[in-house]
């Protein structure tokens, strides 16, 4: 999963960050420097740790998201004028907007229309030099038609997420990567004082009126609980009475907005989580895994996570009529734990 942080000079989104991903970046916009930030981190997951310590494997391996900070944003020409840095925001699978609610001017509420409206203004020129450049090529209807109707909204400053689409017209859309109808999650940065407390309900009303999901976090104290080692984060959140990092938040609203789940693989050589959309068919989750199993699909030997954890063993499983064999269309469920059969 690739995520990418968005938001005004001065909002504290590099110091999210390095709240996510455990990094220390430089804050303070930048220094003056139109850099990237890039990170990684492994996705937390006490499933994924206890089938390690029944099996033992040579190699745990968890789910991973990817996080690209990128250069603050200075108002509407920005990101119509820096195409090379929208291009880059065009490859992530979803954009979290951080928004300033510290100090005394802080108007989240402004910025959040302000950087959506950079977003349409963005997709609105994609849209008119792609209809410019289909004057002179041979007719398309399809993609003309649905241009004209992602131009039409957008020029009624709607984003393209409001939208239906077809399949057909999913497809056709995936290409352009447009921004204002990538999921959504906004962060309002608090003040540290706020830390650990829910959003301000009038916030969480506004984000519904626009039917957005956003989380509330103080991301100067989460980046310093971020970046200290196990024992003293679990003393550190404990005094300052927070339940948990909200980094664990993040990811979980993350995975939420993007309609996620992990099935597991396991044995002795490595026990991994592989993320999928909800919804996916058997088959193309072991596409995940390689091409050459997707191609070559002949079953699915399932077991439920829960029913392995009872049962102790594979084996055990298979006595207990627990261990299923599924076909190519089987809906794969969350911590489902799979061995595909294939043909070579």
């Amino acid at each position: 999963m690739k995520v990418g942080l968005i938001g005004h000079r001065g909002a504290g989104k590099t110091t999210i960050f390095n709240m996510l991903t455990g990094l220390q970046a430089q804050t303070g916009g930048f220094g003056g420097k139109e850099e990237i930030h890039l990170g990684v981190i492994k996705v937390p997951d006490a499933r994924i740790d206890k089938l390690s310590a029944i099996f033992k494997p040579k190699k745990t391996t968890y789910a991973e998201i990817r996080f690209t900070d990128f250069p603050p944003s200075e108002g509407e020409e920005n990101l119509k004028s820096n195409q090379a840095m929208v291009a880059q925001m065009r490859e992530v699978d979803a954009i979290t907007l951080v928004l300033r609610d510290f100090g005394a001017d802080a108007k989240p509420i402004k910025e959040l229309t302000d950087l959506m409206t950079e977003m349409i203004l963005a997709d609105l020129a994609v849209v008119e030099n792609r209809r410019s450049r289909l004057k002179k090529e041979k007719a398309r209807p399809q993609e003309e038609a649905l241009l004209a109707r992602c131009a039409d909204a957008l020029d009624n400053e709607q984003s393209l997420r409001a939208l239906s689409f077809s399949a057909d017209e999913e497809s056709l859309a995936s290409g352009f990567g447009f921004l204002s109808r990538k999921p959504l999650l906004v962060i309002f940065n608090e003040p540290e004082e706020q830390a650990g407390k829910p959003l301000d309900p009038a916030y969480q009303q506004e984000l519904n009126r626009r039917g957005l999901q956003g989380l509330a976090l103080a991301g100067k104290v989460e980046m310093e609980i971020a970046q200290l080692d196990e024992n003293d984060r679990v003393g550190f959140l404990k005094e300052i009475g927070i339940d948990e990092p909200a980094r664990e938040r993040f990811i979980r609203a993350s995975y939420a907005l993007l309609n996620l789940i992990s099935f597991f693989t396991a044995g002795e050589d490595e026990v991994r989580a592989w993320t999928i959309t909800q919804g996916t068919v058997a088959k193309k989750a072991a596409g995940k895994i390689h091409s050459d199993i997707e191609r070559g699909f002949i079953r699915a030997e399932v077991v439920a996570y829960e029913d392995f954890i009872v049962y102790g063993s594979e084996a055990k499983c298979k006595e207990a009529g627990k261990l299923r064999l599924e076909g190519k269309e089987y809906l794969v469920k969350d911590a489902d734990i799979i061995h595909f059969r294939f043909a070579v």
